[in-house]
């Protein structure tokens, strides 16, 4: 049997442009791509922290150090410059596989600095 798995995070990315009028895709610095794992035109999903909405799209390379999170086309209406974002990457393992897998999790500032990269998310006492 196959699972979905997350694969890969951008946590925290600050949109830095909202294009309506643009083919589609979410454009993403070139180096937050190769950190993360994400690759070109693979599909993506965000999670707007700022208003709630969720949607898919796919990435593309934006230049190399840009700091850009640029969401555009339709999905221009569900996030504006300066909202925070999760941007999310899955892919599906064997089972068998799982146990020895670690997503790639990408931690941004403010600005789309990388502040740490993680293998797992811990866990938080209540």
């Amino acid at each position: 049997m196959e699972i979905t798995v997350l694969k890969a995070k951008l946590h925290q990315a600050a949109v830095t442009h909202s294009e309506l009028h643009y083919d589609g895709s979410c454009a993403i610095d070139g180096v937050l791509l190769d950190k993360s794992g994400i690759h070109e035109y693979e599909q993506i999903d965000i999670y707007n922290i700022t208003n709630g909405e969720r949607f898919t799209t796919y990435a593309i390379r934006a230049e190399d150090n840009s700091k850009i999170i640029s969401v555009n086309g339709a999905a221009a209406h569900k996030a504006n410059p300066r909202d925070r974002v999760i941007i999310c990457a899955y892919g599906r393992l064997d089972e068998k596989e799982i146990s020895r897998f670690k997503p790639t999790l990408v931690y941004l500032d403010k600005e789309n600095n990388i502040v740490r990269i993680k293998d797992h998310i811990p866990i938080q006492a209540a």
